[in-house]
């Protein structure tokens, strides 16, 4: 581990740029190789067709090429099936494998965090949240009606009145 600490980032990024151009190159070869291998398989298994026949041994030519291509699309639509029909038996045995282990469940940590806390970490930084729902309510101010003091129904404030002025002019 000694060692891998002491090599400076400037020789670290020079061994990864060398490493990429290697790996590149080994790409570059595998594709030439591939188109290689697929041109000799098709010098090998499909010939150039004698074309120097006449019109009718052309079109037996061609029968023949088309029987060819029916009998290859056959075979490749039965493996399709094959491989189709694997795949969900291998996916059918997964879940089994899923079902026969069981789910066990973590046990679950006491965590103490207020409910403020717990939403910003569901919902992330950027919500502002708060649980504190009465901040949210709309403020009602409560309007004092002045009943007019010519209120017929109360006497007491008739008298008070009446008092006032008699006060009023007493000082005077």
């Amino acid at each position: 581990m000694s060692e891998a600490k002491k090599m400076t980032s400037s020789r670290r990024h020079h061994l990864k740029s060398l490493m990429l151009q290697i790996a590149a190159g080994w790409l570059e070869q595998e594709v030439k190789d591939i188109a290689l291998a697929r041109e000799a398989y098709v010098n090998e298994n499909c010939p150039t067709p004698d074309l120097s026949l006449d019109q009718a041994g052309l079109m037996e030519l061609c029968k023949s090429i088309a029987s060819q291509i029916d009998k290859i699309d056959d075979s490749r639509y039965d493996v399709e099936a094959k491989v189709q029909k694997t795949d969900k038996e291998i996916e059918d045995l997964k879940l089994k494998v899923v079902e026969l282990a069981g789910v066990k469940k973590p046990a679950l940590k006491k965590v103490r965090m207020s409910a403020d806390a717990m939403l910003q970490a569901l919902l992330g930084g950027k919500h502002k949240v708060t649980m504190d729902l009465r901040s949210n309510l709309k403020q009602v101010k409560k309007e004092v009606k002045e009943e007019p003091t010519e209120a017929v129904g109360d006497w007491r404030k008739n008298i008070e009145d009446k008092a006032d002025r008699k006060k009023m002019f007493e000082t005077s």
